[in-house]
């Protein structure tokens, strides 16, 4: 993108210096596409709030012939951990951002590849063949895990796929629970076909992982400066006027003004789709929830449409960087 832009969407409201509670997001995107030089990307409408994200493509073959190609969403990697603080809206379900896909309007029943990974070695036949779910935060791998028989746990916990965890969970006394390790790969993928001379239209939604704090973390005792601080005015472009109006917020809640919390929404916009020249014309749209929040992000001619959005549109479209979020909660009234 050419320059940067932020957008200030509020003013005059109060905001947080509280404890630095986080919960991380994870990054997304959209589809992957086997290259082909036939296979133009007419256009693509990106949508993103904190409920949705939603992508509309259109795809033109210019070839007299129909192409045959492999269609893939990847999903974010979840890795386990000791501290997990993934924000993801259903740790229960192997569609964990709740994944559809449709083309000329007809639903498509992606197939789902997953592997586990740990200490970069593949170890999914080692959970399947012991019954463990793949998806480490399920409360149902968990359970799995407790029954393991424990020379299988010892060998496991050697190999770099779990790690013993010793807490009371239960005020019955110091307990031993096993934790996931392995990193989760998984990806949606089908086969389509993209007829000759002819444009498809292809449309993806899923619930994206927004992650954030309980307080506006970039401010150092209300001042702009230090490493986040820095790290914000590179991934978000915050400019002045939004950055005055984060510690006017932070002063007015020192005084007991209302409570104001950060979301981060992260989507990877420069890889994901191999196709013949640029986007010809691509619209992104952007809703920041309330009108009392704020919203800082890079992009080129951005415009307020509404009270909570925001567009920008270009043409023969190059992503030259992916887009980080960042979204300033004014309080629920």
């Amino acid at each position: 993108m050419s320059r940067s832009l932020a957008i200030l969407a509020a003013t005059a409201f109060a905001a947080p210096a509280l404890a630095n509670d986080t919960m991380a997001e994870l990054k997304t995107g959209g589809l992957t596409f086997i290259e082909s030089p036939d296979v133009s990307m007419e256009s693509e409408a990106l949508f993103i709030s904190e409920k949705e994200v939603r992508v509309d493509y259109v795809f033109e073959n210019s070839a007299d012939k129909d192409v045959e190609t492999l269609v893939a969403f990847p999903m974010p990697d979840l890795p386990g951990h000791v501290e997990s603080d993934i924000a993801i809206a259903n740790s229960g379900s192997d569609n964990f951002l709740d994944f559809i896909v449709t083309q000329d309007g007809k639903p498509i029943a992606p197939a789902l590849q997953q592997r586990a990974i740990a200490a970069s070695i593949d170890v999914t036949d080692d959970l399947k063949a012991r019954n463990i779910p793949p998806l480490p935060f399920a409360d149902g791998t968990y359970a799995a895990l407790e029954k393991l028989p424990d020379d299988v746990k010892q060998d496991w916990l050697s190999r770099g796929l779990l790690y013993d965890d010793v807490y009371d969970n239960d005020g019955n006394g110091m307990k031993h629970h096993m934790t996931p390790l392995w990193t989760l790969r998984s990806t949606y993928w089908w086969k389509t076909v993209f007829p000759a001379k002819a444009k498809v239209t292809v449309s993806h939604r899923y619930t994206p992982s927004v992650g954030g704090t309980v307080a506006i973390s970039f401010l150092e005792e209300g001042e702009a400066k230090g490493d986040r601080y820095a790290d914000y005015i590179r991934r978000y472009c915050m400019d002045q006027g939004f950055v005055k109006a984060a510690q006017k917020l932070a002063k007015g809640q020192e005084n007991g003004g209302p409570n104001y919390t950060e979301s981060w929404i992260s989507y990877i916009l420069k890889t994901g789709a191999n196709w013949n020249g640029p986007i010809k014309n691509f619209k992104l749209m952007l809703d920041k929830g309330k009108a009392k929040n704020l919203i800082s992000f890079c992009g080129t001619g951005v415009k307020k449409t509404g009270p909570t959005t925001f567009e920008m549109t270009a043409t023969d479209f190059w992503p030259e960087q992916d887009l980080d979020i960042l979204i300033l909660n004014a309080p629920d009234e």
